[in-house]
């Protein structure tokens, strides 16, 4: 149902599954397999996987904070969109990539929950996208001490809020890995 005209394609939006990002995020390693999955299932159904690296002074370009985890790698044909907002829209070559792919529906993963990847989700919704967010596919690190509730008590309330997401002409909400549809059923 997406807004957008002549974009009937789905893409997984890999956002800042960086080291400096989920260095110490919270249930890491099983969220970059998860990930990781989901990336693999992608490329087998000729799925764009679309993979976004935020840079900044904690995360300068060439340093070990900035690349992207070991256990992922970008393929050669894999849009790489650098970014240096939350948002992945804001600034970048995002959504001229994606209209070049057609694609008019995300798949959103990666880190960090409460920045990024709400950020970019907000971003592709307003933007006129249907904007799924794989529930068990993101996350982030522990910032209770700046006020901000356990890791997952801030990956579960982001959850709650985008299943019930809505926009005029397009599709939110969120769905677990195992049920990822990338034919835009789920």
């Amino acid at each position: 149902m997406t807004t957008l005209e002549n974009r009937p394609n789905t893409a997984l939006v890999v956002v800042d599954v960086q080291n400096g990002a989920i260095g110490a995020a919270h249930e890491r390693d099983a969220v970059v397999a998860t990930i990781g999955g989901l990336v693999d299932r992608a490329r087998l159904e000729d799925v764009p996987v679309v993979w976004i690296q935020h840079s900044d002074e904690e995360m300068a370009p060439g340093s070990d904070s900035w690349r992207i985890v070991d256990e992922l790698t970008p393929g050669e044909a894999e849009p790489l969109v650098g970014k240096s907002y939350g948002d992945a829209f804001e600034d970048t070559t995002l959504e001229t990539v994606l209209a070049g792919l057609g694609v008019g529906r995300v798949l959103v993963v990666g880190a960090q929950t409460d920045v990024c990847v709400r950020s970019t989700l907000h971003g592709a919704l307003v933007r006129g996208y249907d904007t799924i967010l794989v529930s068990d596919a993101h996350t982030t690190e522990d910032q209770t001490a700046w006020g901000a509730p356990p890791p997952a008590q801030v990956i579960a309330h982001t959850n709650l809020y985008w299943r019930f997401q809505t926009a005029p002409g397009r599709v939110a909400g969120t769905v677990e890995a195992k049920e990822v549809d990338f034919t835009g059923r789920s």
